[in-house]
């Protein structure tokens, strides 16, 4: 995609879903960042719960092993390298084993009946199996608990400069929290890994419950939306000069990326779509003693021209109901081409919470890439630098 600019903090993630590990690689993170390995498996812990996760929670204990690219509790400025290892390997080593195998096990877990909505159809078509199980592997979204992970790093970084992220759920199926949520409330539903559904209303919360309640004796699922809230990010971040560097082109690509997230607003961005000009534009000040341009609004959703104007950057997804059903659906049979019932994995039915967690790491990685393109910087104390210059840059103008 990045033509005209390459990014500066790349990442990838490896493995399947009931395969040995879940791997991810990051590189670009400058050195002498303070890594807190228990913060890392916090994000790891927040993105398994949820109300409405299904018993794979139970198996999965996620914590990450990091086996290069940090030392003495710090990055070295070389690539990061982390394993997340999936427990459930020892009930699938026969059945995903890296040899060929005959194994009856293998053959007996086979899948045909793709399920609609999902990867399996596709996915077989594509790479020409007849056979889903290698496609569904990789495209389930427990692949997000590496994303995380690499997420947990990019947060460490920001914070470093003062910026925090942190998602909510406003929306679960038809039950939907009608008004703005403030950053306190946001943050403290974040720190409380108790709630439920991680939604700032406890009155809506228990609605949106009871929606998953009946999703569940249904044999069905349900989607939602949630926001995720960067909050001090710095202007300018971002660009308006090239379409591949506009952030908030970035940002949506990567909120996108989450599985089963079908829809992405910055802003009051849907809204807008229906209103007129005058009441979208968030107006702006200037208050002269903290010599700082102010906006009476956020419509904008911190961002303006692809370039971050200082305010709160809001992105929400749009989630839709996972394609795993208890009472499944008609499909047809990739091998025998006859009508049958889709079939069923062991999965979760509501995943909104576990979404926004995923879409955190998304939005904390492409926000830590601008910041080393705006800031650069082999070392955080060069970074630094870089930033209380731009810091000062800003004050003065």
């Amino acid at each position: 995609m990045a033509d005209t600019l390459v990014n500066m903090l790349r990442f990838y993630t490896a493995g399947e879903s009931h395969g040995q590990a879940l791997l991810t690689f990051l590189s670009g993170l400058p050195a002498g960042l303070r890594v807190d390995l228990e913060f890392v498996n916090h994000e790891l812990h927040r993105r398994q719960l949820g109300y409405g996760r299904g018993g794979r929670q139970k198996i999965e204990k996620d914590r990450a092993d990091v086996f290069a690219g940090v030392r003495h509790g710090q990055t070295i400025g070389a690539p990061i390298a982390v394993r997340i290892e999936n427990r459930d390997w020892a009930n699938w080593e026969k059945i995903l084993s890296v040899e060929a195998t005959d194994a009856p096990e293998a053959a007996s877990r086979k899948l045909v009946a793709p399920r609609p909505g999902h990867a399996d159809l596709a996915g077989s078509q594509k790479f020409n199996f007849h056979d889903a199980r290698y496609v569904l592997e990789r495209a389930s979204a427990r692949e997000t608990a590496a994303r995380v992970a690499a997420g947990a790093f990019a947060k460490m970084l920001l914070r470093e400069f003062g910026t925090e992220i942190a998602s909510h759920t406003i929306q679960v199926r038809n039950v939907r929290l009608e008004r703005a949520a403030t950053w306190d409330e946001i943050r403290a539903v974040n720190a409380d890994i108790d709630s439920p559904l991680r939604c700032v209303d406890p009155t809506v919360q228990d609605k949106m419950m009871s929606e998953v309640d009946a999703a569940l004796k249904a044999g069905d699922t349900v989607g939602g939306m949630f926001e995720i809230v960067a909050h001090k990010v710095p202007v300018g971040l971002g660009s308006h000069a090239q379409w591949d560097e506009k952030l908030d082109g970035k940002l949506a690509q990567a909120l996108m990326s989450v599985q089963a997230v079908k829809a992405v607003e910055i802003g009051a961005g849907i809204l807008a779509a229906g209103s007129f000009g005058s009441a979208v534009q968030d107006e702006i000040s200037y208050d002269k003693s903290a010599r700082k341009f102010l906006r009476a609004s956020n419509r904008a959703g911190g961002l303006e021209g692809g370039i971050t104007n200082g305010e709160d950057v809001v992105i929400r997804g749009f989630l839709k109901p996972i394609s795993t059903l208890r009472k499944p659906l008609g499909t047809a049979d990739m091998v025998t081409k006859e009508p049958v019932q889709a079939a069923y994995e062991r999965s979760d039915w509501c995943v909104v919470p576990a979404g926004g967690v995923a879409g955190e790491a998304m939005v904390a990685l492409v926000l830590a890439d601008a910041f080393l393109q705006k800031f650069g910087g082999d070392s955080l104390a060069e970074m630094r630098r870089n930033f209380e210059s731009y810091a000062k840059q800003i004050d003065e103008f």
